[in-house]
């Protein structure tokens, strides 16, 4: 079985390539990435190419099984332009199975595959727990400080090698045709919990200061974001919908096992913030 794995240097994509390896040693596995020298595990086949041009795609999708797709393109999450065109390589290349990481609003790729042959299952994971590195690493080895709006905050984040792990499970096996598969961790944690477990990690005792949302919105301005981004963060934190703090069992459902906790990401994590 050959599976393509696109996004696969980004923070799921790589958990879903070592998660596949570690289901099946016998798997073949191939990455689609912009960049013909980027890192990739041992025995990956690289495919050079872009979901948002898809005249470089034929290559890739060559004698592959199975795909794991993202439904966006670059950094900036721009929804994909050509997403009908996407799927009818795919399927006039005989791919039989995918599942859909949702990183923006459900469009044109989730549509098209519900229309095809593809047997595709839509993975919606909640907060990352690895979004604790983007926000917070700086902050704790310069001061041991953490400076946030909302400290009322709950959530119920999943530790990214769990959506590697249900994406592996389901590209394997199959048997999720048209679900879409909600991933949260085993806990809905307070932002100060979570302060407290990582400052356990780390051997440190951190400190949670808690921003008015102007304060937070100058802040991660003077930071280089851009409007609409920080106009997503102020929704997204200030108003996080209910299945972002209500905790399921669909990781153990799927893979067999419990969900990694909080605590698990941070102990692996603890250099990072030292």
């Amino acid at each position: 079985m050959r599976i393509l794995i696109t996004g696969a240097t980004g923070t799921v994509g790589r958990n879903v390539i070592e998660q596949l390896a570690a289901l099946d040693p016998e798997v073949e596995l191939r990455a689609l990435t912009r960049d013909p020298q980027a890192a990739l595990p041992e025995g990956v086949e690289v495919a050079v190419g872009d979901l948002s041009s898809p005249e470089t795609l034929a290559d890739a999708f060559k004698d592959v099984d199975a795909v794991h797709f993202i439904n966006f393109a670059g950094e900036q999450y721009a929804p994909l332009p050509e997403a009908a065109a996407i799927v009818a390589l795919a399927e006039g290349a005989g791919v039989r199975r995918a599942t859909v990481l949702g990183g923006r609003a459900e469009g044109d790729l989730e549509q098209a595959l519900t229309a095809g042959a593809i047997e595709t299952t839509f993975l919606h994971p909640v907060e990352f727990m690895s979004n604790t590195l983007m926000w917070w690493a700086e902050a704790v080895k310069a001061e041991g400080v953490i400076r946030e709006p909302f400290g009322d905050r709950v959530s119920a984040m999943v530790h990214p090698a769990d959506i590697g792990a249900v994406a592996a499970k389901v590209l394997l096996d199959g048997g999720h045709d048209g679900a879409t598969l909600l991933l949260t961790g085993p806990e809905a944690l307070p932002i100060q919990d979570k302060v407290r477990i990582l400052g356990e990690a780390i051997g440190t005792d951190l400190e949670f200061v808690e921003l008015t949302v102007d304060e937070a919105r100058e802040r991660w301005a003077s930071q280089g974001m851009g409007e609409d981004m920080v106009a997503f963060l102020i929704e997204a934190l200030g108003n996080t919908p209910e299945e972002g703090k209500t905790v399921v069992g669909t990781v153990e459902e799927v893979t067999g096992r419990p969900a990694r906790g909080f605590a698990d990401w941070a102990a692996e994590h603890a250099a990072a913030f030292r």
